[in-house]
């Protein structure tokens, strides 16, 4: 293949053929707010991740922040939440100044909600043979104030779910109760561990509907919940705590409520596009898969250039495809030149000045930021495409 006219293009939003005619229906209908699009939706992602406890927002950053705010004991003493049952194991609850153990590597959207939930963050260095936390460094940096952790699966790719429920026991013998997880999985619709979709491993676990995610709602954002409690709590309080089932006397009034809550709700409109796409979340995902397995066979003797680690046990999605190489900032240029758009993805969230109070040593991500980069590896890059970008590496740079 002769260096293309256009870019190869590292990001594309997938909008299915149908949407817009499906959209144009919901329009037209009279009712564009949270209603039966937004159950369709959540019944169809139940279905495609066999898992029943599913919660449709308006981004994943409101059901990170939704899932941290539902780890605080509800200020109420009504019948609905006697006693607080979630985690099956003593749960002393989140309080303000608590803290969450988070990676820097990732968007800022998987850290500002702690923020937003008056938490602090505790920096734990990656792994660099995967990108995701280095679970040696999580394990020693646990402490009575630890309250949850946030993973974020880079590019898709599962951490160690075991290994982390083995930590979570030792804190468990430590100070009488577990960090509760929350799983970024923004880059991971798709994505499995031991033979299950993420969301099955007893996490609360939130997927992202963005645009230039897997799959698109324009935006939004799914939730799952491992317990009931968490389930029937969050239905509440994505919309103001209003209970929208209730028997009301005035339809536009609400009765009593007992706990507030946010404006995380999705909308018809989203959900129409997010139910058209899905129905093409077989052949995106696998494509994405197919042109990672053609790098990981093509780039793993290449100068210059280390692959990521990958473990018979888990399944990525591969929303990216990230690897290391040396001299970055040549590469870079090596591969504008070649008309590949190519990029490190996210920035380190620790160098941001509002959160350089918690500041600490992260001796890896230092050693590893300047190398890190992501190759186009989505459902649009074609056969022949790929073999021009495995080809153009192969040179050098």
């Amino acid at each position: 293949m002769k260096k293309p006219k256009e870019p190869i293009q590292l990001f594309k939003v997938h909008m299915a053929p149908t949407a817009a005619d499906e959209v144009a229906k919901v329009l037209n209908s009279g009712y564009i707010g949270q209603g039966p699009k937004v159950e369709e939706l959540e019944k169809q992602v139940q279905d495609f991740l066999n898992y029943d406890r599913i919660l449709t927002l308006n981004s994943g950053t409101s059901g990170l922040h939704l899932a941290l705010h539902l780890l605080k004991k509800p200020n109420t003493a009504t019948k609905n939440f006697e006693g607080i049952a979630y985690w099956e194991e003593k749960w002393p609850g989140i309080q303000d100044g608590d803290e969450v153990l988070a990676t820097a590597l990732t968007c800022t959207a998987s850290n500002f909600p702690i923020l937003a939930n008056n938490l602090k963050i505790k920096w734990v260095d990656i792994d660099p043979t995967t990108l995701n936390m280095d679970l040696d460094d999580l394990e020693r940096k646990i402490s009575p104030k630890t309250k949850a952790i946030i993973l974020v699966h880079w590019g898709g790719y599962p951490n160690d779910l075991d290994r982390i429920k083995q930590i979570q026991q030792k804190a468990q013998s430590m100070y009488g109760f577990k960090p509760a997880v929350i799983e970024d999985g923004a880059h991971s619709f798709g994505s499995k561990y031991k033979g299950k979709y993420l969301g099955n491993h007893g996490n609360m676990v939130m997927y992202s509907l963005q645009a230039i995610k897997h799959i698109t709602a324009i935006d939004g954002g799914v939730l799952t919940l491992p317990h009931q409690e968490l389930y029937n709590r969050s239905k509440l309080l994505r919309w103001y705590g209003i209970d929208r089932n209730s028997n009301r006397k005035d339809f536009r009034c609400e009765a009593d409520i007992e706990e507030w809550g946010f404006k995380f709700h999705m909308n018809d409109i989203c959900a129409t596009v997010g139910i058209e796409n899905l129905k093409h979340a077989d052949d995106i995902i696998k494509k994405h898969q197919s042109n990672a397995a053609y790098y990981d066979q093509h780039l793993k003797d290449v100068n210059g250039v280390t692959l990521l680690t990958r473990h018979n046990d888990r399944e990525s999605a591969f929303w990216i495809y990230s690897l290391l190489v040396e001299d970055r900032d040549k590469f870079m240029k090596y591969m504008k030149d070649c008309n590949i758009v190519v990029s490190q993805v996210h920035e380190r969230n620790d160098k941001h000045s509002c959160v350089r109070k918690f500041k600490t040593a992260l001796p890896t991500l230092d050693k590893t930021i300047g190398k890190v980069v992501s190759i186009p590896v989505g459902w649009w890059i074609t056969e022949e495409e790929r073999e021009y970008i495995v080809n153009c590496i192969k040179k050098g740079w």
